[in-house]
């Protein structure tokens, strides 16, 4: 009887370990492509038996990297929908995505060292969890009037494209908020619910 209670600590500490991989691999892959997996380890304060139980190589542990940074602006949009207003919390989504187009171009070249993948833009994005949760937004705020009629997640990132241009190694916070900031503005053009005031 006392073995389920013993489990679920574990389960626990293994979630938290393999968070903690996650967190420190981001940040080294991201200044060193080749960084050894030992010293991810090390790092992270976890044996390297416990990386090779999560992650059993490299090209495992760089791709659960992009796919969780992936899932964790996608679900962010869900949350924004439920605490702000549509337009806010698309503008807020965007700024996040801004961070994870930097963050995968930091890892652009662990991702290329893994799949052998050449040197190049990203690849337009497909179905995914991110298309998924511009569909969300932009379709919220298209129902609330707070955005042009007929935007699609296809022609959104296409609008943002430029954001894979900023190099992260600059102060790029500032460059993305201001293309965020005009794609915003575009994107509220011909808004049904932005009539001009005419008292």
């Amino acid at each position: 009887m006392p073995q389920p209670k013993k489990d679920t600590p574990l389960r626990s500490d293994a979630q938290r370990n393999r968070e903690r991989i996650l967190q420190v691999a981001m940040v080294e892959l991201t200044l060193r492509a080749d960084v050894p997996l030992s010293e991810i380890a090390k790092k992270a304060r976890v044996g390297q038996g416990t990386i090779y139980r999560n992650f059993p190589h490299r090209e495992a542990l760089v791709l659960e990297l992009y796919r969780h940074e992936m899932q964790q602006v996608s679900e962010a949009a869900t949350g924004l929908l439920a605490t702000r207003a549509p337009e806010q919390a698309l503008r807020e989504w965007m700024d996040r995505l801004a961070g994870f187009a930097m963050a995968k171009a930091g890892l652009a070249n662990a991702i290329r060292l893994v799949t052998g993948a050449p040197p190049g833009p990203p690849a337009k994005p497909g179905p995914t969890p991110m298309m998924d949760a511009a569909k969300i937004l932009l379709r919220t705020n298209e129902e609330a009037g707070t955005i042009r009629p007929g935007v699609t997640p296809d022609d959104f990132f296409l609008a943002i494209a430029g954001l894979w241009q900023i190099d992260p190694r600059e102060d790029w916070q500032p460059r993305a908020t201001r293309l965020l900031d005009i794609v915003m503005d575009g994107l509220r053009a011909g808004a049904p619910g932005r009539r001009p005031d005419h008292r």
